[in-house]
């Protein structure tokens, strides 16, 4: 589904992301892990287009999207949440949701003019879509409630909803289970299952090594921008490179 190649990002002299090559298959779970500071967000960053790369090239579903603009890129089927909830707290969780289907609208400024009947139509659509993905979530009790007044677990589980409702072919997810206790964590992933068995694929970026392990069906392991390792858990389990750069040594465990 997502074919990377070489993909580099230099911002100045540093290498953000550097001659990163991966492919990521259509209906997996798909993780990067790493280091704060490994260019695993600066990866996604450049996937989504919200920045352009230095080199290399991205394809999805096998078409070029290098450096397109991100808009385009959601629209093509590409989702993504943030390491920190981006939702309008002052708007209720509903609202929320009816923004991100509008995605898919085709009204213009002249349509809100006359208030034109494909104005009307797709907003009954957009709420439609809403409350799907409200629902799919587990928190259509909570959809009239503003933003600002809910759980951080329920922001993490409306910003899922959020980038549903564009209706992706993949999503990436940026630190999901971050600000979570364990029984949070738990349900959270189950949510994560529940969207790969209904089609969309997931890529995933989580310090959670719990998680990520009983999760992913493949992992990819970035250091100082560069990938280091790829595979099953059990391969990154016992990779020593990954050991020695991420998950510690026995040696380091005693110190």
């Amino acid at each position: 589904m997502l074919k990377i190649e070489n993909l580099t990002k230099r911002f100045g002299g540093l290498a953000a992301v550097s001659n990163v090559s991966v492919d990521f298959e259509a209906g997996k779970i798909n993780a990067i892990i790493g280091p704060n500071g490994a260019g695993k967000s600066t990866f996604f960053n450049l996937v989504a287009g919200a920045i352009a790369p230095t080199e290399g090239r991205i394809q999805f579903q096998g078409m070029d999207i290098t450096g397109m603009a991100c808009d385009r890129i959601a629209r093509l089927g590409i989702a993504r949440t943030f390491q920190s909830t981006m939702l309008f707290e002052e708007s209720t969780v509903l609202d929320n949701l009816i923004v991100g289907h509008r995605l898919r609208t085709q009204s213009r400024l002249w349509d809100v003019l006359i208030n034109s009947k494909r104005l009307r139509d797709e907003e009954k659509k957009c709420r439609a879509r809403a409350e799907d993905v409200l629902d799919f979530v587990g928190l259509s009790h909570i959809g009239h409630r503003l933003t600002a007044d809910i759980s951080q677990e329920e922001k993490k589980r409306v910003a899922f909803a959020l980038a549903l409702a564009t209706d992706p072919e993949l999503v990436l997810l940026d630190e999901p289970a971050g600000g979570i206790n364990p029984e949070e964590t738990i349900k959270l992933a189950a949510l994560i299952r529940k969207m790969v068995d209904h089609g969309v694929t997931v890529c995933l970026i989580e310090h959670k090594m719990d998680m990520i392990m009983s999760l992913a069906h493949k992992i990819m392991v970035l250091d100082h921008g560069e990938k280091i390792a790829e595979g099953t858990p059990d391969q990154i389990k016992q990779n020593p490179v990954v050991i020695e750069a991420y998950l510690g040594s026995d040696d380091d465990a005693a110190a």
